[in-house]
């Protein structure tokens, strides 16, 4: 057994409002920069949908991840080595730019610049790409405003497949639609395919806390990552060459403090924390025969914290005594192991992912509110998971390889925690026959709420910072800040750039941030044409260019005031 440590964070979906706060920091703290336009680290879909790119998963066009061989070994699904490196300079089955969005601005010029006529100007689209007239047909939250709707939810690759199976299960009829909110990052898998296909080799997982990076002076922009990956999180960036993608943001990872997306949440529904896994069981569990045997095979490869066996093996392994520590307060861990809630996203691919979802149970609860019963009360919730408006089966494609009893499961087990809590509420006693139902006991189910519902900051995100002996170990070469297109290395002047345009706020952002972060006075704007961001202002001092500087009048006017003063005195 070879004991390593895997950074790891898991998602209520109960509780995304869909706002996007987490992918608008994401972007403006990665790829706000030229070449990163339609690049989203950070997206949230609306389901059902065709995601983002459109129809990811499908990996019968796309061939992401991987999938056995008839002698059950893993083989990526690209094919093997020789057949990729035929491919190697025109890969046909990689997303092109249609399948994201070709990324726009707006001529904001026109409406300044615009001579005095009857009718009024425009600002039409232009392309960020070639700077041309463009038409809006697409975007990475296009969804949004067509959740459930009979017109296009007909298009998400898990409704075909699940009407495949169930002419009858989902219906978009008006009073039967459904839609959730699905936040979706690079998973940091524990078998990543990317980093299989990647060519050069540039694609890394750090051995101290698992996170997956690429590595820029390596990449040689062959794309291979990009259809290797079944979540199709690697971008390419047109302007650098380079593959782009999610680094967990590991520079705030290892002073301890959370990831942008998870620190931005409005929900507040992000938890981030270290799971414990056998290294060398990896191979194995990944390659089980029947799919919807992958999440208890990657369930059994989380090792408990709390054996000595497994302290003894992490201390082998250099894993240190305050990460052990953090393992063990892992709110990650107890949602995915202990409480058994959390289910990762599509186990089929067989990369045994690291983003772990609790599927929504909410709108059982409003759809038996609407109808006139309690929608807490446990009789009635348990009767309704069944015949919940998101069908089991959906949720099941997602999350369990298509197996409805581990949904089911856990549904009921959210369930039993809203009806227990319902009588606690009420100051009526708890009824442990609720607990006993789902297979938990009332401490149990106690814990689980508090984790769920009344969570503190230092519950939800409990992250290890690194040590000063594994500085070197920690220094990343490959980061994106360190080349010459990474976030805030703009060469054409202050305001940064975006295809040759301005982008004064997100480069004003990065700057502000990132002095903030380093330094222990007062932000200074610094020389941005006169201007001031108060956006980043943190209200410490005045930073220059807040107030008009005096003009030359005045300042002569004083120095004649001291002159007089200076003579007397000598």
């Amino acid at each position: 057994m070879r004991v390593m440590a895997q950074m790891g964070m898991v998602m209520n979906l109960d509780k995304c409002i869909g706002c996007h706060t987490c992918s608008v920091t994401c972007k403006q703290t990665w790829t706000n920069r030229a070449g990163t336009e339609y690049v989203w680290f950070n997206n949230v879909e609306t389901r059902p949908g065709q995601g983002y790119p459109r129809r990811y998963e499908d990996q019968d066009r796309w061939r992401g991840g991987w999938q056995l061989d008839k002698r059950g070994r893993l083989r990526l699904r690209t094919g093997s080595r020789l057949r990729r490196l035929a491919t190697i300079f025109a890969s046909p089955v990689q997303p092109n730019i249609s399948d994201y969005y070709e990324p726009w601005t707006y001529d904001y010029q026109m409406l300044i610049d615009a001579p005095l006529d009857d009718d009024t100007p425009v600002a039409r689209p232009k392309s960020l790409l070639t700077g041309d007239d463009t038409k809006i047909t697409w975007s990475a939250n296009w969804d949004d405003d067509l959740g459930g709707s009979a017109q296009h939810g007909d298009d998400d690759v898990l409704v075909q497949k699940v009407r495949q199976e169930s002419q009858d299960k989902i219906k978009f009829e008006l009073e039967k639609t459904f839609m959730f909110y699905l936040p979706r990052i690079c998973e940091h898998c524990l078998n990543p395919s990317c980093m299989a296909s990647c060519p050069s080799g540039a694609i890394y997982k750090r051995s101290e806390d698992g996170i997956v990076l690429v590595d820029q002076e390596r990449c040689r922009g062959w794309r291979q990552c990009i259809t290797g990956c079944p979540y199709k999180k690697i971008y390419f960036n047109h302007k650098s060459g380079k593959a782009e993608k999610c680094t967990l943001c590991y520079p705030r990872i290892e002073v301890g403090i959370p990831t942008v997306c998870a620190e931005t949440c409005v929900g507040r529904l992000r938890y981030l924390g270290l799971f414990l896994y056998d290294a060398d069981a990896v191979t194995e569990a990944a390659s089980v025969p029947d799919d919807q045997d992958l999440y208890q095979a990657q369930l059994d490869l989380m090792l408990d914290p709390n054996d000595p066996e497994v302290i003894r093996g992490a201390r082998e392994q250099g894993i240190p005594d305050d990460w052990m520590d953090a393992a063990r307060r892992s709110p990650v861990y107890q949602l995915a192991k202990v409480y058994r809630v959390a289910l990762p996203l599509h186990p089929e691919y067989r990369t045994m992912p690291m983003v772990w979802y609790i599927p929504p149970l909410s709108p059982v609860v409003d759809l038996l509110a609407e109808q006139g019963h309690d929608g807490e009360d446990a009789g009635n919730l348990f009767g309704a998971i069944e015949s919940l408006r998101i069908p089991v089966e959906y949720l099941a494609e997602l999350f369990t390889a298509g197996d409805t009893n581990v949904i089911l499961g856990v549904l009921h087990r959210l369930a039993a925690m809203r009806a227990y809590m319902r009588d606690i509420t009420l100051d009526r006693p708890g009824r442990s026959e609720i607990a006993d139902a789902v297979g938990m006991s009332e401490e149990l189910v106690m814990s689980m709420y508090r984790l769920l519902a009344l969570a503190k900051y230092s519950d939800r995100y409990v992250i290890p910072p690194a040590h000063v002996e594994q500085a070197h170990e920690l220094e990343e070469l490959g980061c994106s800040l360190d080349f010459d297109e990474g976030p805030g290395m703009y060469a054409s002047g202050p305001m940064g750039e975006a295809s040759g345009r301005p982008t004064p706020v997100a480069m004003e952002t990065f700057e502000g941030l990132r002095q903030r972060q380093q330094s222990d006075t007062s932000t200074d704007a610094g020389d941005l044409r006169g201007r001031v961001n108060l956006l980043n202002w943190d209200g410490n001092g005045t930073p220059a260019g807040l107030f008009p500087e005096p003009s030359r009048q005045s300042g002569s006017k004083q120095e004649e005031a001291e002159q007089p003063a200076e003579v007397s005195e000598s």
